[in-house]
């Protein structure tokens, strides 16, 4: 394991140039202090945990201190928010301070979020406060302990820096990492500005570094756009599956990668409700929960027209094609799944749209559900949670569709149904409320809420002894919660 000052840089966005980011450097914090830190964060840098709990580790990703081999960057970018084109967004208060690989030959980026004014803030401030940040870190860690593809968290850092937002609160950062941080709206800004020459070295730098394997096809560009297209019908089918809204589908929140980032109002569905809306700022509802699907693709239109100057249209067209059937099998099998199903029938999706608005009809808790019908056997299970359904009559002609299903799917024990069931359900999630309390606790200067619920959301699927808590229903208030932009 290392110590911090044995991280080894390899800055390569910074490489780029002017053109594509500005050197910044952080904005300290006042008496910068851990709030929280993630070991398996800190595992993808080979760094000892031992080391968060040290004061240098405070001032590093405080803004105190800073590596000598570290170029802090603001990066440029724009993109399509709300529907509408921004010209010009960048990194107004974040900051990549470089790039480090660690024993496995993995690079990671460092972006530290909350970092003070760049050239790109426009009218903010650059500071984020110590609310979003946790949310923000909690979010990053229990997705990827969930399976679905996500920027991670190394650590937030609180301080006593005042920082207005509705009301005054404290700034604090986030350390954010990523193979990559480049979005959608690099690609846009490029294009859109007409910068032909740095565009096509942004698609060189994305596809060397980060879509190798393309080389070897006739098309390399061609075949990195049609890759970049599957990633984001998996990512969102695993968001839909679990039940996951985003709240900003903006093209500049759109990862190159295809993974979750850029967290602000996001929220994990309690009650399911297909037309949720976690974005109080969403008046239109362009991010609900169901539209995720449609502007997904929506989004991908738009970096396939940022990339017109590289593959034809036809071709963009086509692998675009491919977006809906590929969210459709994803999907299709991570439900036939949460329901125990090992096999596929050609009625699998009209029995999970059935139950789904037997569900939305009684607002049945999403993830509890799941949960408990893999508690017991099919029949048992049923019978238990009928009197979750205002629709008893449709509820229990769905029942015995279900088991009849359940019944031909297979030879496994019920034993191992359970196990493969809970292996994919799982019984803690981050929900608004629980991230609330975390909130309240830290902001009083009380760090230990955090780090449970943290520790608790990193094993989501096992049961864990004295935890009943973070598995129950949330109480009303708790299910309405408004969550904005702000951060």
């Amino acid at each position: 394991m290392k110590a911090l000052d044995e991280l080894t840089f390899d800055n390569r966005f910074a490489r780029l140039g002017d053109a594509f980011s500005t050197h910044v450097l952080p904005e300290p914090l006042d008496a910068p202090r851990l709030v929280v830190a993630s070991e398996a964060a800190m595992a993808l840098l080979d760094l000892d945990p031992a080391v968060a709990e040290t004061p240098v580790f405070a001032e590093l990703f405080g803004g105190h201190k800073l590596w000598a081999e570290a170029e802090p960057r603001a990066m440029v970018y724009s993109g399509h928010q709300f529907g509408g084109y921004t010209p010009q967004l960048g990194d107004g208060r974040g900051l990549l301070l470089g790039e480090v690989y660690n024993e496995a030959g993995e690079h990671w980026d460092l972006h530290l979020k909350g970092a003070g004014m760049t050239p790109y803030s426009r009218m903010g401030d650059g500071r984020a406060v110590l609310r979003s940040s946790i949310r923000e870190f909690l979010a990053s860690e229990a997705l990827h302990a969930l399976g679905i593809p996500s920027s991670r968290a190394l650590c937030v850092i609180g301080s006593d820096t005042p920082v207005w937002r509705e009301k005054q609160e404290r700034g604090a950062m986030v350390l954010r990492m990523a193979p990559s941080h480049i979005r959608f709206g690099h690609f846009e800004y490029f294009y859109y500005t007409k910068k032909p020459e740095q565009q096509a070295e942004l698609a060189e730098h994305v596809l060397n570094l980060h879509y190798p394997e393309c080389r070897e096809q006739p098309e390399p560009y061609l075949a990195m756009f049609r890759e970049i297209v599957e990633r984001n019908a998996e990512l969102i089918a695993k968001w839909q599956a679990y039940g996951f809204c985003h709240g900003v589908m903006n093209t500049d929140n759109m990862s190159i990668l295809g993974i979750t980032f850029d967290f602000g109002p996001f929220a994990f569905l309690d009650d399911f409700d297909a037309h949720f809306i976690c974005n109080h700022s969403d008046h239109e509802g362009r991010y609900s929960f169901s539209n995720q699907v449609p502007i997904g693709q929506w989004n991908l239109s738009a970096l396939a027209q940022a990339l017109t100057p590289f593959i034809s249209v036809d071709a963009l067209k086509e692998a675009l094609g491919l977006y809906l059937p590929l969210y459709q099998a994803n999907y299709l099998d991570l439900m036939r799944r949460r329901l125990g199903l090992t096999t596929a029938e050609d009625d699998d999706q009209a029995l999970v749209e059935r139950l789904l608005k037997l569900m939305q009809n009684s607002g049945v808790d999403y993830t509890l559900f799941f949960r408990r019908l893999g508690d017991e056997p099919a029949a048992l299970a049923v019978t238990r949670l009928r009197d979750d359904f205002v629709d008893l009559a449709g509820f229990d002609a769905w029942a015995e569709q279900y088991k009849a299903r359940v019944e031909r799917d297979g030879d496994c024990s019920e034993e191992q149904r359970r196990v493969h069931m809970h292996a994919v359900n799982p019984l803690y999630i981050l929900r608004n409320y629980l991230a609330q309390n975390a909130i309240t606790a830290a902001e009083s200067g009380d760090y230990s809420e955090v780090r449970r619920l943290h520790e608790v959301l990193s094993k989501p699927f096992e049961e864990q002894a004295g935890m009943e808590q973070y598995a129950q229903r949330p109480p009303d208030w708790g299910k309405h919660l408004e969550i904005s932009c702000s951060s």
